[in-house]
This record gives C-alpha cells, structure tokens and sequence, in this order.
C-alpha cells in the first residue's frame, strides 16, 4: 500500500492486476437539508443561501418539465400525467401556467429578484396567470 504523503489519500495496488483503489477518507453529513462533503480536516464549504425563492423555483421548473412531457407524448393527459407524478389533476392545472409567463418574470424569478413578498409570491402567481405578458408585468413587477 501507497500513502499521498499527509493528505490522508491512500491507493491500493496488486501485482499483476490492472486495478488501482482509491480511498479517499470524506464523510456526508446532512446541513440545512443539504448534503455536504466533509474534507479529512473536517472543513465544509459554508453554506450558501439562494437569493431565489426556493418554492417558486422548484414550481417554475416543475411546470416546465411537465409540460415538456405532455408535448413529447411521455404523458397522454393531464390527468396521466397527474397520475405518474402521483399529484391531483388539480394541482397539475394550477402549475402548467407558469409555463406561460413573459420571459423577463421567469428570469426575475430565477435571479431572485421577485417584487413580491416571500410567502404571497407563489400563491399570488397561480391565483390565475394572464395571457398577455404586459398585463403579467402589471401585476407582478
């Protein structure tokens, strides 16, 4: 057996096999929910807070993978579709029109930069989208 000097990274070698092991000494812990990756000298890299409203992000994309099935044929229906996720229909119906946001909110979205306040922000959006993009922008910039 080999040592990496004081880096604690070992490797392994047989004669006559042509395999090597690495073992590199990291453990996984669990922080904020998260996963992180503790280095050997138990340092992990701090953690970040997202400047993007988590809940509005995750249904942001949400919809947009659904809809992306739907149009693919990967899901014949909403209601197909609500039973593969294991969702209501409703809640499907309610999603979907994120997809239908103007270009500049879905990036404001992302960029965190949303006008609205933290918790009204998701429950304000699937109150009923309109169409027309000037109108979105109305309401919610």
């Amino acid at each position: 057996m080999k040592t990496g000097g004081s880096s604690g990274i070992k490797t392994r070698t047989r004669p006559g096999v042509n395999k090597v092991t690495i073992h590199i000494p990291l453990r996984f812990e669990r922080r904020c929910g998260r996963k992180l990756i503790i280095a050997p000298d138990g340092s992990a890299p701090a953690l970040v807070t997202p400047n993007h409203d988590e809940t509005m992000f995750r249904a942001l994309v949400k919809a947009h993978r659904w809809r992306r099935r739907i149009e693919s044929g990967k899901a014949k229906s909403i209601t197909d579709l609500a039973a593969q996720e294991r969702v209501t229909d409703a809640y499907v119906c309610r999603l979907l029109p994120l997809t239908c946001l103007a270009p500049d909110i879905v990036e404001a979205i992302l960029d965190g930069g949303q006008a609205m306040s933290r918790g009204a922000k998701l429950a304000a959006l699937l109150q009923g989208i309109p169409l027309a993009w000037e109108e979105q922008r109305r309401l919610w910039s």
